[in-house]
């Protein structure tokens, strides 16, 4: 490995706990069980798969990164490439002639031991010259030969079995290539391709499972600049948004992600991040659930029986560990998940009452849900008329796709701050919808979802009070909003 400079380490290092969440993100999931379903197609995030699986699988081959970035005199750019290398767990059982066979499970006191698919962390170091990067370029090769290990379970000294692992080999390019761009500063397009080298050739009936093993996982770069700095992808300065726009990022996104705002570093990862992304600091640890909601999960994991937390330990290490931060934690820390206020400002005296909103529904007389019409076919449409429900399908809630040909009553017309209309309906035949009018609950659609029926109906029973829709974009049909 090359020993990067102080200053990029000392950046990377403060990126790389994003990094280690992207890495491991939805490794293994709730209820950290090989034997759970969701556990048994995994994978999901920036796998480069070898290059003749790839043309038969559908999957990616390589990511390709490309960012705007103003190096210095003499400057160095260095390159950390990260990845999970799938490693095969097999188990085998002890047999009385004193070999072994293999088994889908080998209880053991603490764990239950399954056949599984780990995943070991693999970097590839790159320190260059910005010099060197112009023209080809710089072309980075590296192997990972193959390795088995084998692992003797006992317990209270007896041999009960053993753990058999195998990693396959691993070819992989990284293409480091420069183009100097016009305009006073210096500034240079950097394009940065992660390659699956592999001359593995799959069988006929190959399988995912087959290409995991000799495939990249979870790829993401690491990139920084010893003196210079980049530029944001999502919100550069003008004059640089021209060239930004032209960068081409394939199955990866790079965001900056240098310490306290700064731009030395970007990570660029196979899930869409923004610049610089942090870690919630009431966070007690890593769950490696995808869209982790850490109080949920830490509390169903505290609740799994004794039995499934024996097989969470005997599938991998890092469930384990899930498994003893929840039995561990103690009640404060539980606590500090139930919500976190990250600023807090007086509103109190003085400052209370200057503090309005932008706009005030209730006080703008040229808004009126429940006596606000709209025309549509040709006929005036507000509170109490009929409709014929006609969700569209490209911009609805799905959930409103059923109510298609259903009939409904427009409760109140409704204005948004940005001019959109939308009808506040309830569904005919609904036997909750005097509930759902009592608590000011709707489905919501605009005017070209609808078609004009007959003549109103006499009211059903009393209407919560209605106010201007905020939030709501042009077109959603969102089942149970409220208003109010």
């Amino acid at each position: 490995m090359n020993a990067f400079p102080a200053d990029i380490e000392s950046g990377f290092a403060a990126a790389r706990q994003i990094a280690d969440a992207v890495l491991l993100e939805g490794y293994v999931l709730y209820p950290y069980r090989a034997s759970a379903a969701k556990n048994r197609l995994r994978w999901q995030f920036g796998v480069l798969v070898p290059p003749e699986y790839g043309e038969v699988g559908g999957e990616h081959v390589q990511q390709r990164t490309e960012c705007v970035m103003e190096p210095r005199h003499d400057d160095r750019l260095a390159v950390e490439l990260r990845f999970l290398r799938p490693q095969r767990r097999t188990v085998e059982r002890s047999t009385p002639a004193g070999g072994y066979e293999p088994v889908e499970r080998l209880e053991l006191a603490d764990r239950v031991l399954v056949p599984w698919d780990e995943g070991v962390e693999e970097r590839i170091e790159l320190l260059v010259p910005i010099g060197e990067l112009a023209g080809n370029g710089v072309l980075r090769g590296f192997r990972l030969p193959a390795a088995a290990e084998m692992e003797l379970i006992r317990e209270d000294g007896v041999a009960l079995g053993r753990v058999l692992r195998r990693r396959e080999q691993i070819d992989g390019l990284l293409r480091l290539t420069t183009e100097d761009l016009p305009g006073p500063y210096r500034a240079q397009r950097l394009t940065v391709v992660v390659e699956n080298a592999s001359t593995w050739t799959p069988a006929p009936d190959a399988r995912r499972e087959d290409a995991l093993p000799r495939s990249l996982v979870s790829t993401h770069l690491l990139i920084g600049l010893e003196h210079g700095w980049f530029q944001s992808v999502t919100d550069p300065p003008e004059w640089a948004r021209a060239a930004v726009d032209r960068c081409r990022n394939e199955h990866t996104w790079p965001v900056l992600a240098g310490p306290n705002g700064g731009r030395r570093v970007m990570l660029s990862s196979p899930i869409i991040l923004e610049d610089h992304p942090q870690i919630a600091p009431e966070s007690p640890g890593t769950l490696y659930d995808s869209t982790e909601i850490d109080e949920i999960l830490a509390l169903r994991t505290a609740a799994l029986t004794d039995h499934e937390k024996r097989e969470a330990r005997g599938t991998d290490e890092r469930a384990g560990a899930v498994i003893d931060l929840a039995d561990s934690m103690p009640p404060e820390v539980l606590e500090r998940l139930h919500g976190a206020v990250r600023g807090l400002r007086e509103i109190t005296g003085a400052s209370a009452e200057a503090e309005q909103p932008w706009w005030d529904p209730g006080n703008d007389s040229s808004v009126d849900p429940e006596r606000d019409r709209v025309v549509i076919d040709g006929r005036s449409v507000g509170a109490g008329s009929r409709v014929l429900l006609r969700p569209g399908r490209r911009r609805t809630d799905a959930q409103d796709l059923f109510l298609h040909g259903r009939t409904g009553m427009v409760e109140a017309v409704l204005h948004d701050v940005d001019g959109s209309v939308h009808l506040a309906v309830t569904v005919e035949g609904d036997p909750g919808a005097d509930l759902w009018r009592a608590q000011g609950r709707f489905r919501y659609f605009q005017p070209d979802e609808v078609t004009p029926l007959g003549d109103p109906l006499p009211e059903r029973g009393p209407r919560a009070g209605h106010g201007p829709l905020e939030g709501v974009a042009p077109g959603e049909g969102i089942a149970s909003g409220e208003v109010g």
